[in-house]
């Protein structure tokens, strides 16, 4: 198993889904500490840091260029994510988690639902962008699935953001898109309609 350096704090509300926090170019383990606490107040918190580096700063895979991802490695750090997360929790006894990522901490957790779905018990992709040109088979039953696109974003356009709800959906995911005035950045109303999907993801029965 890859070893990722990441932080850890222990849920304090009972019934409280566990959340994966996958950072954005240049984050680390600390980035979304706050948003996690924020948006799913007492829920365990597993944050990872991105074991790629891009001119020193941290990603969760390679990139080409631009937007042009190397998709072989996509799917090798996927798995290696995705072996970490199995790992994490039987170390620290949660139950799989929710996917909270930005930019191309959303990316990976997107190539997670992908190719290896049964990891994550939902996810919320804020910027996301599709990371397969052409993703596995994988079927995704009932996995609830936001994803938060920004109308002035300038690095992820929407009709790409709406093709990775596609794909998705075609897997057999619960998806929403939502779209928000904003760029790349985050906004209230992204902590807002994460909030509001995390507690209904939490109280919504598996199928």
């Amino acid at each position: 198993m890859t070893a990722f350096v990441h932080r850890f704090e222990k849920g304090s509300a009972a019934g409280a889904p566990p959340i994966l926090l996958l950072h954005g170019t240049g984050g680390n383990e600390n980035d979304l500490i706050d948003l996690g606490r924020a948006v799913a107040p007492g829920s365990a918190l597993l944050s990872p840091r991105g074991n790629v580096l891009e001119h020193g700063m941290p990603r969760f895979f390679r990139r080409l260029a631009e937007g042009v991802f190397d998709e072989d490695d996509v799917k090798r750090r996927a798995d290696e994510l995705a072996d970490f997360v199995v790992a994490a929790r039987r170390r620290y006894g949660i139950e799989a988690p929710i996917a909270l990522g930005f930019s191309n901490g959303a990316n990976i957790a997107a190539a997670l639902l992908l190719q290896r779905p049964e990891v994550l018990s939902g996810a919320v992709l804020l910027r996301a962008i599709m990371p397969f040109a052409e993703p596995p088979a994988a079927s995704i039953p009932g996995t609830p699935v936001m994803i938060i696109s920004g109308a002035q974003d300038p690095i992820v356009p929407t009709p790409n953001a709406a093709q990775l709800a596609t794909q998705l959906h075609e897997r057999g995911a619960h998806v929403e898109h939502r779209i928000v005035p904003a760029g790349h950045g985050l906004t209230q109303s992204d902590v807002n309609l994460a909030a509001a999907f995390i507690k209904t993801a939490a109280t919504t029965p598996a199928l």
